[in-house]
């Protein structure tokens, strides 16, 4: 298969998976094509079977705002014209669906007929997707994709309550590459840089925005260091990291609380630490959580969104409910204090994340490729 892939280059979680994705695409034989304004982060272009195309937005004084939108269109048309794709999969809604829309129906109109999936991640829907003036085009494209997949089923519900979608929409979980988890070598080192006295290691991963509740994080840090000598790591970087650092000097806890920034690979790090903490208000899926359970980290987290369905509460970490610190407090110290059960509930996070580990969740898009190619070609023959 001529896959196309769109998606943003970024840290973010939709970003990581549409490039796992192509990439374990491409290793079974397919050419990936990714169309994005930047070669996501991710994305080693010396592999086999991968393409980039970049999507130049060039500034014009009549514009206050570069037309990505329409750039995107034009270059999707592009690239199915002289690539000859077979299928395209746009990753967010705003604003791949709608310009993959336009990009099928300007192709439609030469004689190109290709088909096109739109998955939904998670902000397109439950935060911008509620801005009533994006409402109408995230409605129609949704309605007008050949298919749409959501990563969660909580994520479906959010969708279909929110938009006036007519259609089915498949849910096919985020995933993990646990090959990427195996021989990472050894990882005392970090454990000795960060907790030389043998401290316990909690870890937190986000963009550092308001929806996180990293607030919550280092408050539930706070409460554990307290009763069990610990350390904790940060990595991300956003526009809360001001109020955290500054929030740190106030408790004078700076030189137990250590702000990594942006991790390209997050793996090592993970697998040196012994409790993640997600407090998220709002998480579609929950990605940081299974790459932290991949890694044999319990994971203690709200009870929000799609996290209980990554996160087994009582198995492979505990939930609780949103702002909750002093019960998420009491769930780490539960976790922590006692070495059997600590490993326990380490072994329980890898069981739980083999779920969802990629060479499980591929087979459910190649499946769905298939089966809208074929049914493009069966319809492209009935008109001749």
């Amino acid at each position: 298969m001529k896959i196309g892939i769109v998606c943003y280059p970024t840290f973010g979680g939709s970003g990581v998976v549409a490039t796992e994705l192509g990439k374990a695409l491409a290793a079974k034989g397919n050419k990936v094509h990714f169309i994005s304004y930047q070669q996501p982060f991710k994305l080693d272009l010396f592999s086999e079977n991968i393409f980039y195309h970049e999507v130049k937005v060039t500034d014009y004084p009549l514009f206050d705002y570069p037309p990505y939108e329409l750039v995107l269109t034009s270059k999707l048309v592009d690239v199915v014209k002289f690539e000859k794709l077979d299928i395209l999969h746009v990753h967010y809604a705003i604003p791949h669906a709608s310009a993959a829309y336009m990009a099928q129906h300007i192709l439609q109109s030469e004689g190109i007929n290709i088909p096109f999936i739109t998955t939904l991640h998670g902000t397109d829907i439950t935060l911008v997707g509620k801005d009533k003036s994006f409402e109408p085009v995230i409605t129609f494209a949704i309605n007008e994709s050949n298919a749409v997949t959501a990563v969660s089923e909580s994520l479906k519900q959010d969708t279909l309550n929110h938009f006036k979608v007519k259609r089915h929409i498949d849910v096919i979980p985020n995933f993990i590459c646990l090959n990427e988890y195996e021989n990472i070598g050894d990882v005392n080192s970090i454990r000795n840089t960060f907790a030389p006295n043998n401290e316990k290691i909690l870890i937190h991963v986000s963009n550092f925005r308001k929806v996180k509740r990293v607030e919550d994080v280092v408050k539930i840090f706070d409460l554990v260091r307290k009763k069990i000598p610990a350390k904790l790591l940060l990595i991300g970087d956003g526009p809360e990291r001001y109020r955290l650092e500054e929030f740190c000097r106030i408790r004078n806890t700076c030189h137990l609380v250590h702000f990594l920034g942006k991790l390209k690979d997050t793996e090592r790090i993970l697998s040196a630490s012994d409790l993640f903490l997600l407090t998220s208000e709002s998480e579609s899926f929950g990605l940081a959580a299974l790459e932290a359970m991949a890694a044999r980290v319990p994971v203690i987290s709200s009870n929000t969104g799609g996290i209980p369905e990554v996160n087994k509460h009582g198995f492979s970490g505990f939930l609780s409910n949103v702002g909750d610190i002093e019960d998420m407090a009491k769930n780490a110290m539960y976790i922590l204090s006692d070495e059997e059960i600590l490993n326990r509930f380490k072994a329980n996070a890898y069981e739980q994340a083999k779920k969802f580990d990629i060479l499980k969740i591929l087979p459910y898009y190649e499946s769905l490729y298939k089966e809208l190619i074929t049914k493009n070609r069966a319809a492209a023959l009935n008109n001749h």
